[in-house]
């Protein structure tokens, strides 16, 4: 059947097929590739088709190509695929060749980084590498991650900063409000019962208001992110978020990062770069003494969020830790655990310590970008979390 003509819906068919099945005697199609299609299955087969660790079948042809290890051949192939693939099929091929053929020490070299399509993903995996990484890859580096940092604040900022500021308006509603500061619509409905139709007015028996939330400070936000290896997109995203909410003069925020030590970054908020490479990923985690830290810097607990983001895999003292939430709970704080900040969905996590923090009310769940601003919303306002 070699050579079999591919014109027609019959021959689109055994295209598609041949591409998925990626050539040789067994894939059946008979089905030859020429051109942009020949050239796109040689991209594929250099990721997914070679032998040993490289890939989970032995083809013959393109398929068997491979990348080799090889800087040039690997910034080619970055080339190739960036040309043949759209951007989001481009993401998952370079997290695929980071993870199947070992490609994270090239991503030191320039060259390489400068090939590369940038993304959250990518993100992460320069940030494990961000001790080994030679000065003359570093700039290189921050040009890659603020590009994504960049990308992620035009689509996350305005919506959460919108968001939010009503948020605090609604918590900060006062029941005797100087006459400009009254918020007619609420007033209205809340005193529509004494109604006098005689007069067709509203007896307005209580007053609903604004406080002034836009002039100084009216909650406190901690952010309390773990960096181990598992956790890099959230590390990138709640370091995203962490910038914003430090730009909203009404919320004092405070992003706090931990393994077995703990680091504060706040100083670094006002640059998202600056705090994503103060951050080390990997080794262990100790929640206990990320939690002490931060439950020594809150001044006014019932105006403080604390948002811990883990898988809650606590090498430090279980025990411990859970009293620390409660106590924190019990002072009025409100606290919310989110298992993962990410488009993933939650990671393997600790379900025992799940449990007893959902037993404290503090429910764990992983929480989408598009969702934070509404869990944050939620907890400034003291009202249940809306939790997928």
């Amino acid at each position: 059947m070699s050579g079999t003509d591919t014109s027609g819906a019959g021959g689109e068919r055994l295209r598609r097929w041949r591409m998925v099945l990626g050539g040789g005697e067994a894939d059946g199609t008979g089905c030859a590739l020429t051109g942009r299609d020949a050239a796109m299955d040689a991209a594929l087969g250099a990721l997914y088709g070679g032998g040993g660790e490289a890939g989970s079948r032995r083809t013959s042809g393109a398929r068997s190509a491979g990348l080799g290890g090889s800087a040039p051949n690997v910034a080619r192939w970055l080339g190739d695929i960036r040309t043949y693939f759209p951007s989001s099929v481009v993401q998952v091929m370079q997290r695929d060749a980071i993870e199947r053929l070992g490609l994270s020490t090239l991503l030191l070299e320039p060259e390489m980084l400068e090939a590369v399509e940038p993304d959250v993903h990518l993100v992460g995996t320069l940030l494990s590498l961000n001790k080994a990484m030679p000065e003359t890859t570093r700039e290189t580096a921050r040009a890659v991650v603020r590009k994504v940092v960049e990308q992620l604040e035009k689509r996350l900022a305005t919506r959460t900063r919108a968001t939010l500021t009503g948020a605090l308006d609604r918590s900060a509603r006062i029941s005797r409000p100087r006459h400009h500061d009254i918020d007619w619509n609420r007033t209205i409905r809340a005193n529509l019962k004494n109604y006098l139709p005689e007069y067709r007015t509203v007896v307005p028996e209580r007053l609903i208001g604004y406080g002034r939330a836009a002039q100084s400070v009216k909650k406190e936000v901690i952010l309390c992110i773990d960096q181990s290896g598992s956790m890099a997109a959230s590390v990138v995203y709640a370091s995203v978020f962490g910038a914003v909410l430090a730009s909203m003069r009404s919320i004092a925020t405070r992003l706090v990062v931990f393994d077995t030590a703990v680091v504060d970054l706040t100083d670094q908020l006002d640059d998202p770069v600056d705090v994503l490479f103060g951050t080390q990923l990997g080794g262990g985690t100790d929640i206990n003494r990320a939690l002490a830290y931060c439950q020594s810097k809150i001044t006014r607990p019932a105006d403080t969020v604390v948002v811990l983001i883990s898988d809650l895999y606590e090498g430090g003292i279980r025990n411990e830790m859970l009293k620390r939430v409660a106590a924190m709970k019990g002072a009025g704080v409100e606290f919310v655990t989110l298992l993962a900040l990410s488009d993933e969905g939650a990671p393997a996590y600790d379900r025992e310590h799940a449990a007893a923090l959902a037993a404290l009310g503090a429910p764990a769940f992983a929480c989408t970008p598009d969702l934070f601003p509404e869990v944050m919303a939620a907890a400034l306002e003291k009202r249940p979390l809306p939790a997928p």
